[in-house]
């Protein structure tokens, strides 16, 4: 996996104030909200990663639903 988030996508990693200490992060594509982690991770790095799996998820198109 790439740490470069692929274009037109953007990702913000952002601490959580509860349970303080841990990281969630949110996929845009173009500015559009993709998908928001409903996970919370212990690190920025953690965090970053299931970010760019998601991109990385969202790239691909699932089989029987054509192209975006």
């Amino acid at each position: 996996m790439s740490n470069d988030v692929p274009h037109p996508y953007s990702i913000e990693v952002e601490p959580l104030t509860k349970p303080e200490g841990h990281f969630g992060w949110t996929l845009r594509r173009s500015g559009k909200l993709i998908e928001r982690s409903d996970r919370v991770y212990g690190s920025e790095e953690k965090a970053r990663e299931a970010a760019l799996a998601a991109a990385e998820r969202d790239t691909k198109p699932m089989p029987g639903m054509g192209r975006r």
